[in-house]
């Protein structure tokens, strides 16, 4: 298999090649050819197998051969089936911000993939900015992030948690892409499901993000679809929307996306899904110049930030926009770096009270 196509397996987290672009044509079909063709065969093979180690180890769990441990206070898992960006970090936000409305105290907890030198990863850093106060710990098993925890808070929530089956959850919510919800129907690395589509049984409720990003028509298939393997969450599906608010600079300050609007901008970003960044911008009409892709979790050297300024500088763009996930690792000098502060938001009320019953149901 050729060096872009190296893939990283394992039970909780999965990453993409670092050529993702190409990799992302590769297995959406789009790439053409025998050559092409070939190699999606090969990654076929691959995922039979990685289905097959998935499928025994949730069948484990499910007859209660493996333990699955509770934590001293209630757990809510927000988490997706496939890898890349579904918007988990906004989510875990917001869940955070409305059980502190309903007057809980919650934690955060995660597996800390690729952290900084400081034990961080971009997630946490977002999340600090985002929710301020709320204690997180970072750790591969997530029961020892719960023990971790400081300031006792009365509720977790677990970021990314739908494959770590060994904590016990409450309320267990799953995230979907609504611009590629099912991972090109493909496991890893034919496609981008963590595993099979039967892992919708285990939710509580199903969360459609990005859902003013596609058509009416395509949120009802991708519902038909959820409901074909977990028909007890007919009522338990909601759509979510990222909506930008304003802009960030490295060094804190903010500003209004009036000023995205009156200048040629260029796009960089190290997130899963990039193209849904670019969706959202070009939403705003923004006059886009170009972009620079890196892989998911990117951590920028100082080579990284010079090549992206020289490309935006060839296409005339003034201003760099990003993502706050990737501004969080960007030095705060870099004045002309600015990310697109977005936040989760319901296009219906009634799905906005159905999550605050599901969070007020967790005791």
């Amino acid at each position: 298999m050729p060096r872009s196509l190296r893939f990283q397996l394992s039970f909780e987290s999965q990453t993409v090649p670092v050529n993702q672009a190409r990799f992302l044509r590769l297995i959406s079909g789009t790439d053409r050819g025998l050559w092409s063709a070939a190699q999606r065969t090969a990654l076929a093979a691959a995922a039979c197998g990685y289905g097959l180690v998935t499928a025994i180890r949730n069948t484990l769990y499910d007859c209660q051969l493996l333990p699955i441990y509770k934590a001293a206070v209630p757990v809510i898992s927000a988490g997706n089936l496939t890898t890349g960006g579904t918007g988990k970090t906004p989510v875990v936000a917001l869940l955070c911000q409305r059980l502190q409305q309903l007057g809980r105290h919650p934690g955060i907890i995660s597996r800390g993939y690729r952290a900084a030198a400081d034990g961080s990863n971009d997630e946490k850093k977002v999340l600090e900015l985002l929710v301020p106060g709320v204690p997180h710990a970072q750790h591969p098993d997530r029961r020892l992030a719960a023990r971790r925890l400081l300031n006792n808070p009365d509720v977790i929530v677990m970021d990314d948690g739908l494959q770590h089956r060994r904590l016990h959850r409450q309320l267990n919510l799953v995230l979907l892409d609504a611009t590629c919800p099912f991972g090109y129907d493909w496991l890893l690395p034919r496609g981008l499901l963590r595993e099979s589509l039967r892992g919708l049984r285990r939710a509580d409720a199903v969360l459609i993000t990005r859902s003013s990003l596609v058509s009416p028509e395509m949120l009802l298939q991708i519902r038909q679809r959820v409901l074909r393997y977990a028909p007890q969450l007919t009522d338990r599906i909601l759509h979510l929307d990222f909506e930008p608010c304003s802009l960030r600079r490295a060094d804190g300050s903010a500003e209004p996306l009036q000023t995205a609007r009156q200048q040629p901008v260029y796009l960089m970003s190290g997130i899963g899904n990039p193209a849904a960044f670019r969706s959202t911008c070009e939403s705003l009409g923004l006059e886009i110049r170009g972009n620079s892709w890196f892989p998911d979790h990117h951590h920028f050297s100082s080579q990284d930030l010079q090549h992206t300024l020289q490309a935006a500088d060839a296409a005339g763009a003034a201003l760099i926009l990003t993502t706050l996930k990737d501004l969080v690792k960007i030095p705060r000098h870099e004045t002309r770096f600015l990310a697109l502060d977005i936040v989760a938001t319901f296009p219906s009320p009634a799905h906005e009270e159905l999550l605050l019953q599901l969070l007020r149901a967790v005791a």
